[in-house]
């Protein structure tokens, strides 16, 4: 094939940013399973987008922490995606 070709963080479309985000906040993968479906390369670069763009509060996550949201569920509820997941894994 052609020559390999380092990826910017302005190929990346708002469409896009918001997709990756609404699919880590629902639950769908974790910030570094985005990064490697995704093919992108830099290590913080999901986190800058989630803390900019995502409905959770990502400002106060650090460390192990990172893999999943923590939910403040007094001022955000659960959207219907997540209340979904959380009942089926109680009828499991």
């Amino acid at each position: 094939m052609g020559a390999w070709i380092k990826r910017t963080q302005r190929d990346y479309t708002m469409a896009f940013k918001l997709a990756v985000v609404e699919q880590i906040e629902k639950g769908e993968m974790t910030y570094k399973e985005a990064q490697s479906r995704y093919g992108i390369q830099g290590r913080s670069t999901v986190l800058i987008w989630l803390r900019k763009h995502g409905q959770l509060d990502w400002h106060k996550l650090g460390g192990s922490d990172l893999k999943r949201p923590v939910m403040e569920t007094e001022k955000r509820p659960q959207t219907p995606e997540q209340r979904i997941k959380e009942l089926e894994m109680q009828l499991k």
